[in-house]
């Protein structure tokens, strides 16, 4: 096992290790993506070794891929001429990456100070772990459930019986625990536990990729870590703006892909209807609550029940790589 950055000796004139790789992935959002980026430089200033920072732009088209190589912070600039899924994207700046660790980022996701320290520390005194997530906030400061219990039919009940914060949400305290899986927005991954599993699954065109991804880190005898510590503001897209039917759609497809590669058929059968029945009940609620639009839980029902029906985020990126440019 490599010696932790602390331990190693650099003499005059040798390059020093990479301890840790930024590893961005940016889809059409240049203005998250430089504040992502100032974020980053910040943090990189404030550690004790070396870092580098990757950049892979996913074939945007409002000059992205410009504003990342005229950051001072980007090392090196990747851009697809296609677009492609998060985990394949994910995957790419892992097999290009040279650090030791490789923190995760979505371009909306905006370190708060200290929080590579502290992921960092996480998985040196841990060495049984293999990754580490943020405490995400939302950008009114919020908590945003971070870490979860791995999706199942007991996972759905809860959910039904809406005690899923309770029971089902594992990114609660103010320590250092052990979880089922952590979200990608912001994960600090050992990068040769990555290549042992087969890196992300790139059938998970966006989400549950890292679902899968903790799960097989899980059964390869590996730990995932929720860091409190380090926080992370996420400008999450799902929940917010119109209705994103492609986002549901992905959403609910890939949950179900999840639960039929590690579960039975009956089993990812239950889950779609327990998890309707929750998003029925919020539809419902939304009518009479102010605030609430019925039709986005409802879009999540019918999402739900028929996950192999409607256009996702995965068709969308066709559409953009035939001309066509439709999110």
């Amino acid at each position: 096992m490599p010696r932790p950055w602390h331990a190693r000796r650099i003499t005059c004139g040798e390059v020093p290790d990479v301890e840790l790789s930024f590893c961005i992935v940016n889809t059409e959002q240049r203005e998250l993506l430089v504040r992502c980026l100032d974020a980053v430089a910040a943090e990189r200033d404030a550690v004790p070794f070396a870092c580098e920072v990757l950049v892979l732009d996913n074939a945007s088209g409002d000059g992205s891929a410009g504003a990342a190589r005229r950051h001072p912070a980007a090392d090196t600039v990747i851009v697809n001429e296609e677009r492609r899924g998060k985990g394949e994207n994910d995957t790419a700046l892992l097999r290009r990456a040279r650090g030791r660790y490789c923190l995760l980022l979505n371009e909306d996701s905006e370190l708060r100070p200290g929080a590579v320290a502290a992921l960092h520390a996480a998985l040196a005194d841990h060495p049984a772990a293999a990754a580490a997530g943020a405490q995400l906030l939302r950008p009114d400061g919020k908590r945003q459930p971070s870490a979860w219990r791995f999706p199942s039919p007991r996972t759905a009940l809860i959910g039904a019986l809406f005690l899923h914060r309770r029971l089902t949400v594992q990114s609660n305290g103010d320590e250092i625990r052990e979880v089922d899986w952590a979200q990608s927005a912001a994960l600090l991954v050992d990068r040769a536990a990555a290549a042992e599993i087969g890196w992300f699954d790139p059938a998970f065109f966006v989400y549950s990729d890292e679902v899968d991804f903790c799960k097989r880190l899980r059964e390869a005898g590996r730990k995932v870590l929720f860091v409190p510590d380090a926080v992370c503001v996420h400008h999450e897209q799902l929940s917010t703006g119109p209705i994103p039917e492609r986002r549901i759609v992905e959403l609910s497809r890939n949950r179900d892909r999840y639960m039929r590669k590690h579960h039975s058929a009956g089993a990812a059968r239950s889950v779609r209807w327990l998890t309707a029945w929750a998003y029925g009940v919020r539809t419902v609620a939304a009518i009479v609550l102010p605030g609430r639009d019925p039709r986005r839980y409802w879009r999540h029902v019918r999402a739900t029940l028929r996950p192999e029906r409607g256009e996702g985020l995965r068709e969308a990126a066709y559409e953009h790589n035939r001309g066509g440019r439709r999110l």
